[in-house]
């Protein structure tokens, strides 16, 4: 009678074996921390520019000043990653987020107010960011047993999303009374248990022959997810969701216009930037099923689908938004936006264990490269693609036309690649 609830309430809330591996479990407890500094800094270079130009186009500027690194240095990272002790260049990127978090810090205290300088620190940040990304997931298997692979990256998406709920509602509270300038600078300090957990990693030397991160081992990546076709898929319908989906870009005309917050951000700003990563993290703690699903591909269709809908939703809450009523439709937002975070974390880490299941190590660095690109890039074409949207027909139109262009083109996309859909993995439920 005592254990059948105790198996149930398991099978059910996250599974937290991959934690007793010491290096695992240093990298994710310093990440509690860790993206909460970087969460700040996502809130703070989109609202500091809307802040100097007041247009949400030059907000979706971000997008092309933060993809193009993102591009080049995540492709040619992940090519690194297979080449070097993976320590040690998780370690030099890090020290780079560290340092231009601080010029970002400079910069804002110093009130030099140009546009143009805040997207070239974000330029570099993120090319450090492109680095370090595919070589901290090309550690995780390194680390973890292929069984416990979909436990782990549950794990550090919903440390992820924590940071992310965390960040912008502090971040919502400290910019309109203490400025943007602490948020820069406290991304910097918490950057520090990140370096902690790196140096005390053991080294991770490559595997595989390729000494070199040049042109040709690049293209080796590409040759090699082109012959996985349903990786190839996985991308695909990842980068349909957050191109269409992601509509982040509008956040600040939004909780200006919809919801009433005062043009240098507040409450409705954080609750926005938040709300996706309430839906995520609480996907995370009732992830204990995941690893029992085994057609993985199918789980994916469904949860972008879902995550177009709810794109839908929020865009339509947003269209209809009344100023007399505008609490009433901010929570109706938020909900929708939670409902679309819940379903994407479950996509992204099918989609991450899929590809760490798939790909041989000696490739993991390059597929790790190209999917940051992706998942990250896909969302800097998305901010551009919104902001010219909602500058043409309005920030609700935008959010919803683009929930909608998603369901359409993971429709396509399952006709495309119709084994994607089959897929399973190899492994009893």
């Amino acid at each position: 009678m005592v254990r059948r609830p105790t198996s149930a309430v398991k099978r059910i809330l996250a599974d937290t074996t991959p934690l007793e591996n010491p290096d695992y479990r240093r990298l994710w407890v310093a990440g509690i921390v860790t993206v909460i500094g970087a969460q700040l800094s996502v809130v703070a270079v989109p609202q500091q520019v809307y802040e100097i130009t007041g247009s949400s186009a030059y907000v979706g500027l971000t997008g092309i000043f933060g993809l193009v690194p993102l591009i080049g240095f995540g492709l040619w990272g992940g090519a690194l990653a297979d080449v070097m002790d993976r320590r040690r260049l998780l370690l030099i990127t890090s020290i780079g987020l560290g340092v231009t978090s601080l010029l970002f810090w400079i910069q804002a205290a110093l009130g030099v107010n140009n546009v143009w300088l805040v997207l070239g620190l974000f330029s570099v940040q993120q090319a450090f960011f492109a680095v370090n990304q595919p070589t901290r997931a090309a550690i995780i298997p390194r680390l973890i047993p292929g069984p416990q692979l979909p436990a782990a990256n549950s794990l550090n998406m919903t440390v992820v999303q924590f940071g992310a709920i965390a960040g912008p509602l502090l971040a919502g509270v400290l910019i309109p009374s203490v400025g943007l300038s602490l948020l820069y600078l406290l991304d910097t300090i918490f950057l520090l248990a990140t370096l902690w957990a790196v140096w005390m990693l053991p080294p991770i030397p490559p595997t595989g022959t390729a000494r070199r991160a040049g042109l040709g081992e690049v293209l080796g990546g590409f040759t090699y997810l082109a012959k996985h076709k349903v990786l190839l898929a996985s991308f695909v319908v990842d980068i349909i969701a957050m191109v269409f989906g992601m509509s982040r870009a509008l956040f600040p005309e939004i909780a200006h216009e919809s919801f009433g917050d005062p043009a240098s951000g507040g409450f409705a700003l954080g609750l926005l930037f938040a709300a996706m990563s309430v839906g995520a993290v609480l996907g995370g703690v009732f992830s204990g099923w995941l690893p029992r699903v085994q057609y993985q591909g199918r789980a994916i269709i469904v949860c972008i689908v879902l995550w177009g809908l709810a794109m839908v939703g929020f865009g339509t809450v947003v269209y209809f938004a009344a100023p007399g009523s505008a609490a009433v439709f901010l929570w109706a937002a938020v909900a929708f936006l939670a409902f679309g975070g819940a379903v994407d974390m479950v996509s992204a880490a099918f989609r991450s264990t899929m590809l760490q299941q798939v790909a041989t190590d000696d490739m993991r660095g390059r597929l790790q490269g190209v999917f940051i690109v992706v998942v990250a890039g896909g969302p800097r074409i998305g901010d551009v693609l919104h902001g010219l949207a909602a500058y043409m027909v309005g920030t609700g139109v935008a959010a919803a036309g683009g929930g909608a262009l998603v369901v359409v083109g993971v429709a396509v996309s399952v006709l495309a690649f119709p084994t994607f859909a089959r897929y399973r993995v190899g492994r009893a439920a």
